[in-house]
């Protein structure tokens, strides 16, 4: 971390260990770093900061929260085996994703309603995603419109997370104002026709959209807007109709099936010129089987970090599945329940090629705006830099399974969730 390191210069990335160093210091200038970014006192604060509502809609998990509990457990039995005397002092964290070539192989998970936790919503965030060169996927439960967050994210790589209407006439429209706004990627969710069940939220009718927050992409769009005047409601006037009918189009109840996705590939293709397309939700073999077979080009393995199915596997046992059937067959994220570097670096040696992150950054969002966002992710960062140094790997590309070792996949530790 020594800024006059001469190593620096055969980097392709900034040493973001120096961000710990940039920390160490603040007290000789007499500050303090913004606040503690370990996982645990970072939820404690953004409790404290966020109003009852925003708490229990990010904090919420469904049912029991036993699969929030699974995600944790998962990382607990892979461990990791450090390399000494590696020469790691041009180690890199760069890695390419669909011909970006971003600053570590993580992005910015797809997350709705950032307005309940800022109220600048989601711009803040895409912009410190350019700021950092890592990719920001917007959700299409954004309360933002796509346009202004395309316009804050500038040059920075940027994908588009689908929540796919029964509406075949929006759903063109939303890819439309995807691909003309900078987006260079479409990726389908799967696993939540509806929310699932979760306990604090629905005890406290805690539903931002049916209250007249959230739905600010879907008012921005010309074919919603026509199907809100189609039914006589004025958006203005009222915000909880229009919000309702925003996210009944999404959410609630309408399933799709595997024989819509064809359609949908061959739309996004059409209006893209050809970007990726790719699957977030996949938990099953036979699913991953399927996304390949259908011709996606990516999938992410992901059960919502428990946010939809209680008591289903680990998302990280089902990667290990994944990765073992099609991994050299497509191309494999992951996401779900990443809480620091070495779930990151785990994600990666069991076969995962990017990994997205969530939770962590909607705390710092809440916590301190833009400032949060950057103190948490540039943690993040420097936090992965450091763990290249410290345990001898020069770049992501050397990440495999035989830098971990792993236990059997066991289902058997009851916790509070507040420990993992």
């Amino acid at each position: 971390m020594d800024t006059k390191n001469e190593n620096k210069q055969y980097r392709n990335t900034p040493e973001y260990a120096e961000y710990q160093r940039e920390n160490f210091w603040r007290d000789n200038d007499g500050e303090t770093p913004p606040f503690n970014t370990d996982p645990g006192k970072l939820e404690e604060r953004a409790k404290e900061r966020l109003s009852e509502g925003g708490w229990y809609y990010a904090s919420s998990n469904a049912g029991q929260s036993y699969t929030h509990l699974a995600n944790r457990q998962a990382f607990f039995r892979h461990k990791f085996v450090p390399r000494m005397l590696v020469d790691t002092n041009k180690r890199d964290t760069k890695h390419e994703i669909w011909g970006h070539k971003v600053s570590a192989p993580i992005g910015f998970a797809p997350i709705g309603i950032n307005k309940i936790y800022h109220p600048l919503g989601e711009l803040p965030v895409a912009k410190v995603a350019k700021e950092l060169n890592l990719p920001y996927c917007l959700s299409t439960a954004g309360s933002t419109g796509i346009e202004d967050v395309g316009a804050a994210n500038g040059q920075g790589p940027r994908f588009f997370q689908l929540y796919m209407p029964h509406d075949d006439e929006l759903t063109v429209s939303l890819l439309k104002r995807a691909y003309n706004s900078g987006f260079t990627a479409c990726i389908l969710t799967v696993d939540t026709w509806q929310l699932g069940w979760r306990h604090d939220d629905v005890n406290n009718s805690n539903y931002a959209f049916y209250h007249g927050i959230g739905a600010d992409l879907g008012l921005t769009d010309p074919v919603f807007q026509k199907r809100l005047a189609e039914e006589g409601i004025d958006p203005k006037k009222e915000p909880n109709r229009a919000g309702a009918k925003w996210i009944d189009n999404v959410w609630h109840g309408r399933a799709w099936s595997w024989e819509k996705i064809p359609w949908l590939i061959k739309t996004w293709k059409e209006i893209s010129g050809g970007k990726p397309f790719a699957i977030k939700g996949i938990q099953s073999v036979a699913d991953a089987k399927k996304c390949v077979e259908i011709g996606c080009d990516g999938i992410v393995v992901s059960n919502h970090a428990g946010r939809q199915v209680d008591g289903a596997i680990a998302s990280l046992d089902a990667l290990e599945k994944i990765v073992d059937a099609v991994g050299d067959k497509t191309y494999i994220m992951y996401d779900s329940g990443i809480r620091g570097a070495s779930d990151v670096v785990k994600a990666l040696a069991l076969g995962a090629k990017f990994v997205f992150v969530g939770r962590l950054w909607v705390w710092g969002l809440s916590i301190m705006g833009e400032t949060g966002v950057r103190h948490v992710m540039k943690s993040l960062l420097a936090d992965l830099d450091i763990m290249f140094n410290v345990a001898g790997i020069q770049s992501v590309d050397q990440l495999d399974r035989s830098w971990l070792e792993s236990g059997p996949a066991v289902y058997n530790l009851i916790a509070e969730k507040s420990k993992l």
